[in-house]
């Protein structure tokens, strides 16, 4: 291709390469990986946006500092536990909870198990 590519030529150039990348297994369980990360990053940061919470005052409610809630937060951390993420799920008050979907091909040969999010949540917590 000569001369100046367009805004178009870009996005095809773009969209060629990444379904190439996607089509190596290696490569699309990485990128799967870290879409994963960003996914979880972001639903946190949402629901405490949605909650109406500072980082500063989900904190509080926590018990810790600011710059342990950012480090929750931030993009690609993947060192939170579980015990973490329910705390502060918890710390944002009533409506959220923590769900684990199935995704790729197994989810459609399985069937999802009817479990309320009462019962569900009490499995996370270890209630019975």
């Amino acid at each position: 291709m000569q001369g100046p590519y367009t805004q178009q030529d870009g996005r095809r150039l773009f969209d060629e390469d990444r379904a190439a990348m996607l089509a190596n297994p290696k490569l699309r369980a990485v990128y799967d990986e870290e879409a994963a990360k960003k996914e979880l990053w972001l639903q946190l940061v949402e629901a405490r946006m949605a909650a109406g919470l500072t980082q500063e005052q989900l904190a509080e409610r926590l018990g810790i500092s600011r710059s342990q809630v950012c480090r929750i937060e931030r993009r690609g951390y993947d060192a939170s536990s579980l015990t973490s993420l329910r705390r502060y799920v918890a710390a944002l008050g009533e409506g959220f909870g923590i769900e684990v979907r199935v995704r790729g091909p197994q989810a459609s040969a399985q069937k999802p198990s009817a479990v309320s999010s009462q019962e569900g949540m009490a499995r996370l917590s270890g209630e019975d």
